[in-house]
C-alpha cells in the first residue's frame, strides 16, 4: 500500500462535499424529532429530492431552481406523513417505513426519462480573501454554496433551539407534549411545521447527490444515505453541532475508504454498503429502548402520538 499517493488536502476538500448531503438532512431530522417526532422516512425523501431537484434543474437551466424544487418536493411529501401520524394518529414508525418505500417508488417513476441526461454545473463559491489562502484556502473556500450554507444551517438551527423562545417552544412539545396542550400551545401545528422543515431539508440532500456530488440520475442513489441521517442524530445526542461533526466524521471514512482501494489497500466495498443498514438496525434497538433514549438525552416524548383531549 502506497499511501504516499494520497492527496490528503483533495481528501479533505472531498469529505466536506460527501458531508454535505446527510449533514442537510441530519440536521432536519433533528428538528423534526425535538419536536417529538420520529421520521424514518428521510431516505425517501432524500431519493424524492434527488429526482424532482434533477428534473427542475435540468428543465429550467437554473441548479438554484433545481434545490428549492427540492425543497419543495420533500416538504410536501413529509406532509404526507404529517397527515398520517399527527391527523390520523398512526404509528409513526410503520408510516416513516411507508414514506420511505413510497419515494423509492416514486423517484423510480418519475426518473425514467431522466437517466442519462447531464444536469447544469453548479457553481462554485469562492470567498474573497480565505480562498487566496496559499493550500488552505482553495480546499476550504472554494466549494459550492450549498456546502457553506449547510454549515450556516446548522448554526442557525443551534440558535434557534437555544436562543429564541419559538426553538423553547417547540422543545416544549417534544419534552411533553400534554404540558405543552395544556399551556395552550399547538402541539400539532408546531410538529407539522418541523416535519415540512425536516422534509425540506432532506430533499436538498437528495438534490446536493444529484446535482452536486454525483452528478446524475440514478435509480436508488441515495444508497442509505437517509438512514445514516437518522443515525447522525441519535449519535449526535441531538446536538446541531454533533451533527456536524458526525456528518464530516462519515464524509471523511467515505472519501478515505475510496482513497485506501485506490492506494492498493482491499478493504471490500461490501463493508461500506452494509453500514447504514447495521447503523439503523442499532438506532432502532436504542429507539426502542426507554432507557437508552433518556440515557442519551433524548426528547420524552418522542415517537408517542399525541391526542388532544380538550
Amino acid at each position: 500500500m502506497d499511501l504516499s499517493s494520497i492527496n490528503w488536502l483533495l481528501l479533505l476538500a472531498s469529505l466536506m462535499v460527501a458531508a454535505t448531503p446527510i449533514l442537510l438532512a441530519g440536521i432536519g431530522e433533528l428538528v423534526v424529532e425535538k419536536a417529538g417526532v420520529l421520521n424514518l422516512g428521510v431516505e425517501g425523501m432524500m431519493i424524492t429530492g434527488a429526482i424532482a431537484g434533477f428534473a427542475v434543474a435540468v428543465e429550467s437551466g437554473s441548479p438554484a431552481l433545481g434545490f428549492l424544487g427540492a425543497a419543495v418536493a420533500g416538504a410536501v411529501l413529509s406532509m404526507l406523513f404529517a397527515l398520517l401520524t399527527q391527523f390520523a394518529l398512526a404509528n409513526q414508525v410503520a408510516s416513516g417505513l411507508a414514506l420511505t418505500l413510497f419515494g423509492l417508488g416514486l423517484s423510480s417513476l418519475m426518473g425514467q426519462s431522466y437517466v442519462g441526461v447531464k444536469p447544469p454545473s453548479t457553481p462554485k463559491l469562492d470567498i474573497p480573501l480565505l480562498s487566496d489562502i496559499p493550500v488552505l484556502g482553495p480546499v476550504l473556500f472554494s466549494h459550492d454554496l450549498m456546502v457553506y450554507f449547510s454549515i450556516a444551517l446548522v448554526a442557525a438551527t443551534w440558535a434557534f433551539l437555544t436562543k429564541t423562545r419559538a426553538g423553547l417552544t417547540l422543545r416544549a412539545v417534544g419534552e411533553n407534549h400534554e404540558a405543552a396542550h395544556a399551556l395552550g400551545y399547538k402541539v400539532v401545528a408546531i410538529r407539522c411545521a418541523a416535519i415540512a422543515f425536516g422534509g425540506g431539508c432532506a430533499g436538498l440532500g437528495g438534490a446536493y447527490l444529484s446535482l452536486v456530488r454525483v452528478p446524475q440520475w440514478t435509480e436508488g442513489m441515495t444508497s442509505g444515505a437517509g438512514w445514516i441521517a437518522l443515525a447522525l442524530v441519535v449519535f449526535a445526542s441531538w446536538k446541531p453541532w454533533r451533527v456536524l461533526i458526525g456528518a464530516y466524521l462519515f464524509g471523511g471514512i467515505t472519501v478515505l475508504q475510496l482513497n485506501l482501494q485506490a492506494a492498493g489497500l482491499k478493504v471490500p466495498v461490501e463493508y461500506l454498503s452494509m453500514s447504514p443498514y447495521i447503523i439503523t438496525i442499532i438506532v432502532l434497538v436504542i429507539m426502542s429502548s426507554g432507557r437508552g433514549r433518556s440515557a442519551l438525552g433524548a426528547p420524552a416524548s418522542l415517537g408517542r402520538i399525541f391526542h388532544a383531549t380538550g
